[in-house]
């Protein structure tokens, strides 16, 4: 899979442009603020709907315009798809695919894939759980697409489910129990679509753990596949084994019947709160390193910056394996990462990245480029892209 040609329009910092691209490696070139990192924005928007620089869509619309158009030509298996989304001001967005609209614009995530690695990366050791979360829920998208509706669900479940909690707070009397009852319906709504994100979550931090061991290896000099793990801690607490001491029942409705069992325990501190304490909402990724059990710590708060870079690089690496594992080679973009990089840290990059499909590269200067990543050059400056 790789993206052709890629054409903007009133997006970012681009009032139109149209670049020609090719498989295998193309390096985007210019100073600081010039647009380039905007280039490869656009593909991974393309890919997950959502900016890895920004939580809305509002900057990503040219200052002055009502709408910003991404559009793509996208090769897979020798055929062209045109993948297309218009992104509005105040109404809702909305995609194509060959001209043709979806019926929801969400239906367009999964359709391209993309491994983004950028400076904002060591934010997923260093950051707070909701950037951890969102690396899952980005990947688990990726994988299987329609999770991007299960997770629109779940959000909506949980705003609507908190704005009653915060009512509750201040009922008395027939209103107390009229929002009780409908607190449990809000209930039944949360622990379907939270157990279904929470299942699968575990199940991809189960399948990426090989993978990143793996990818730490690579990239950490002497350090060994067993030192970088990663775990799911949740705030609905496991099974126990003697819940269904026969193993009959569907693990999935055991783990839906102990959410239901915490939420009911953590009720008067969520209304005492105003806010849902339960749920994949408030679950966090634990990324440990150390050799051993005993030796282990968390990277956050304990590895030094170069350790936190390397656990950093490997889950975006684990990530583009456990994809290509799946099916097709995602498109990696590497957006301004090797002038954070030490020259040993760049050159294991690169060559760990060098065979893919497609990678695209942005950088300030020609010479932050690796060797083994010498390609087609655009240069990108005052809003003009031009090859090299």
């Amino acid at each position: 899979m790789h993206v052709a040609h890629l054409t903007l329009h009133d997006f970012r910092s681009y009032a139109d442009v149209d670049v020609a691209l090719d498989a295998g490696v193309t390096a985007f070139v210019g100073s600081n603020g010039q647009g380039k990192t905007n280039l490869v924005e656009a593909i991974d928007y393309l890919s997950r709907l959502s900016s890895h620089r920004v939580a809305t869509d509002a900057p990503l619309i040219r200052a002055g315009a009502e709408q910003a158009i991404v559009r793509a030509a996208v090769v897979r298996d020798g055929r062209t798809a045109i993948l297309e989304v218009e992104l509005n001001a105040g109404r809702a967005n909305r995609a194509r695919v060959n001209r043709s609209p979806l019926p929801r614009t969400r239906d367009l995530a999964g359709l391209v894939r993309t491994v983004v690695f950028s400076p904002e990366d060591l934010a997923l050791v260093k950051g707070d759980p909701a950037q951890r979360r969102r690396f899952l829920d980005d990947l688990l998208v990726l994988r299987t697409p329609r999770y991007a509706g299960v997770i629109a669900d779940h959000d909506r479940v949980l705003r609507q489910r908190n704005t009653l909690l915060k009512t509750l707070y201040a009922a008395r009397g027939s209103s107390r129990d009229a929002a009780l009852a409908t607190l449990a319906v809000w209930d039944d709504h949360l622990v379907a679509t939270g157990t279904e994100l929470l299942v699968a979550r575990e199940q991809l931090v189960t399948d990426l753990a090989p993978y990143l061991g793996k990818a730490y290896e690579a990239v950490a000099r002497g350090a060994s596949r067993d030192d970088a793990r990663i775990e799911y801690s949740s705030t609905v607490p496991p099974v126990e084994p003697d819940t269904d001491p026969e193993g009959g029942r569907d693990p999935r409705s055991l783990r839906a019947e102990v959410f239901r069992a915490e939420l009911a325990r953590r009720q008067s501190d969520e209304i005492q709160r105003g806010v849902t304490l339960v749920g994949p909402h408030r679950d966090d990724l634990l990324l440990t390193l150390g050799p051993g059990d005993e030796n282990r710590l968390p990277v956050k708060g304990y590895a030094s910056h170069g350790e936190s870079w390397s656990f950093a690089l490997a889950l975006r690496l684990a990530s583009y394996d456990l994809l290509r594992a799946d099916g097709d080679d995602p498109i990696l973009v590497l957006d301004d990462v090797f002038a954070e990089l030490d020259a040993d840290r760049r050159e294991q990059l690169a060559a760990l990245v060098a065979g893919a499909e497609q990678v695209l590269v942005t950088a300030a200067v020609a010479a932050d480029v690796p060797e083994a990543l010498r390609g087609a050059t655009f240069h990108v400056a005052a809003g003009e892209v031009t090859r090299a």
